[in-house]
């Protein structure tokens, strides 16, 4: 194991993260296992930095300006410049009296710059001159600041418009830090480091999980086939043979295939992931609505030629149970092949090195056969779009068994919303890749059951329910439920654009108007619009939504209510999640944050 070289509390120069600046920093701590300084800097900001990005104060050349606005390459008092690697050691120096060189020259020379450095202020995104939703490690950025850098210097401008923030927000007192050479950037960094904070109840915890949360499926479609749904009135066992069925199991087997083919074809446009810890960019193709529209062309046809969908209704219980083994075996899968996996493509949170926590959080961040991303698909193909074609197996067969040549209002409104709310996700499609399903979690158990067992047969709970315990509702009652929606879906659609928007381009002209408080990090957090009334807007609308869509059911029992209790108590989880990664994250901006914004999810209640 490696020396520490940094003794705590000792003054030192820290690499801002992104970039290629060095500031002043307090070392705070060290990680015997990781190998990383915990630092802060002068605005209380932490973070954790390897030993190569933290140089000694006395390798760096420090003064201080006479003037707020002069520029550093116009100073002849100590101008200085270094050979770029590729030259020989035996070019011409040039001094601060001395006259042009060639363009040539220059194209083959890069000098040493003094570079302001200012402490970050609030700023609107109109003026933001951070990176754009960069990882802290985004070689990409680098290599573009980079050719920048190269570029003026080419033509003599001035480098003071490089500062982090406008002129008008400099001091009288300005440090300016002697930089160095420029090295060329590495495309494959190994920033993987072993998992310490245990989520879930930890190792014990995460094995409890793997067996409760397919538990609670079969219970809860087992009390929907019952007379009386009541909570305390548990439903008898099914007899174990029953269970499984292999024409069952191969069916749905077709129809995970069927969406990985559909998610194939060379329809829709290809677009790039953020950048990863490592820099890299991963590709993706966007044809999600195209494969829900092929479905329903499919389901059409099946109709016309008199397959019935009803034959998904009598074997519920055992899709459910397919879809729990094909997950199981899908993890096993995962995590085997994530023991050859590099170092860097691993999950920050799912490396611990226990088998079944990792099995459960999933250690590979992006598992991938050729360019099929595994965790991609099933983010919101085979369970997402099966939702909607249970829910609609579930509208038929309540016909049928009741005989009914229309399906009730209840039905129809159920079946509604929430189509509404997967065509919106396959619509919105590309905004999956900022969430943290797909740029922190692994894929292991927790998102494979998630996604091909939780979401089709729990989300369309309430259209099961309906078949077994019709609820008739009337025309105003269902307007007032319409309007709940509607008001959940606009509050949840508005968010959610509106921060993506500004996770892909802070300086889009249509964002001028928000204001954000920069971090350490390099990014920013929005402090107006959506994002000003709580933290998380997007989750109230989620609730919102959750709450129309069990209002059809009726309010004689619980049960249908399930999904609004869970996914309160998700988003709550979930909030608690984000804001320990945050505060870790981003230090004292996200304190700031946190008094412009009090509010978590609910305004003026949590």
């Amino acid at each position: 194991m490696p020396n520490k070289r940094f003794a705590d509390g000792e003054v030192v120069m820290g690499r801002w993260p992104g970039s290629v600046l060095y500031y002043e920093v307090q070392v705070t701590g060290y990680d015997d296992l990781t190998h990383l300084y915990t630092v802060k800097y002068k605005d209380g900001t932490e973070l954790e930095l390897k030993e190569s990005d933290i140089r000694s104060v006395s390798s760096f050349k420090h003064r201080k300006s006479n003037s707020s606005s002069s520029s550093p390459s116009r100073r002849s008092g100590s101008r200085s410049r270094s050979r770029s690697p590729g030259r020989s050691a035996k070019g011409k120096r040039r001094s601060s009296s001395q006259g042009r060189e060639s363009k040539d020259d220059k194209k083959k020379t890069i000098r040493e710059t003094n570079l302001t450095l200012l402490k970050l202020s609030e700023n609107n995104t109109s003026r933001y001159n951070g990176e754009p939703d960069s990882t802290e490690r985004n070689d990409a950025s680098y290599k573009i600041l980079q050719q920048k850098i190269e570029s003026e210097l080419e033509i003599g401008h001035r480098l003071d418009q490089y500062s982090l923030h406008p002129r008008r927000e400099k001091k009288k007192e300005e440090i300016f830090l002697e930089e160095r050479v420029f090295e060329p950037a590495k495309t494959s960094e190994k920033v993987s480091i072993q998992t310490k904070e245990l989520e879930f109840g930890g190792r014990i915890g995460a094995f409890c999980m793997i067996f409760f949360l397919p538990a609670t499926v079969f219970y809860l479609l087992l009390m929907c086939k019952q007379e009386d749904p009541s909570v305390m009135n548990f439903p008898p066992l099914p007899a174990v043979d029953s269970l499984w069925e292999t024409r069952v199991f191969g069916v749905f087997l077709l129809w995970f295939f069927l969406q990985a083919l559909f998610s194939l074809l060379p329809v829709g446009k290809v677009v790039e992931g953020i950048p990863l810890l490592n820099g890299r960019k991963l590709q993706y193709k966007i044809n999600g609505f195209y494969a829900f529209v092929l479905t329903a062309a499919a389901i059409g046809t099946s109709l016309y030629f008199e397959i019935e969908l009803h034959y998904l209704y009598d074997h519920f219980l055992q899709f459910a149970v397919s879809g729990v083994i094909f997950s199981i075996l899908l993890s096993i899968y995962l995590y085997a092949r994530s023991l050859k996996a590099p170092k860097e493509e691993l999950s920050p949170g799912g490396n611990s090195g226990n088998f079944v926590y990792d099995l459960f959080i999933g250690r590979e961040l992006n598992p991938r056969i050729g360019n099929f991303d595994l965790k991609y698909f099933c983010e919101l193909r085979p369970g997402l779009i099966g939702w909607v074609v249970i829910n609609f197996a579930m509208l038929l067969a309540e016909m049928k068994i009741h005989h009914r040549d229309v399906p009730s209002l209840s039905m129809i409104l159920v079946n509604s919303f929430q189509l509404l709310y997967v065509v919106d996700a396959l619509w919105n499609e590309e905004a999956v890749l900022t969430t943290m399903d797909i740029t922190h979690d692994g894929f292991g158990f927790m998102l494979a059951f998630g996604d091909l067992v939780w979401v089709p047969f729990v989300y369309s709970l309430q259209a099961y329910y309906l078949v077994n315990h019709p609820s008739e509702i009337s025309w105003p009652t269902a307007s007032a439920i319409i309007i709940l929606n509607i008001f959940g879906y606009y509050i949840f659609r508005g968010a959610n654009s509106q921060k993506n928007a500004f996770r892909r381009n802070p300086k889009d002209p249509k964002l001028a108007h928000l204001k954000c408080i920069p971090t350490a990090a390099g990014k920013s957090l929005l402090v107006t619009g959506w994002w000003g009334l709580v933290r998380h807007p997007n989750y109230l609308g989620d609730i919102i939504m959750a709450l129309a869509w069990s209002l059809p059911c009726g309010v004689n029992h619980i049960l249908p209510y399930f999904y609004v209790i869970y996914f309160t108590c998700l988003l709550i989880h979930r909030e608690a999640r984000d804001e320990h990664q945050c505060k870790k994250k981003y230090g004292l901006a996200w304190e700031r944050y946190c008094q412009r914004v009090p509010y978590r999810i609910f305004p003026y209640i949590y």
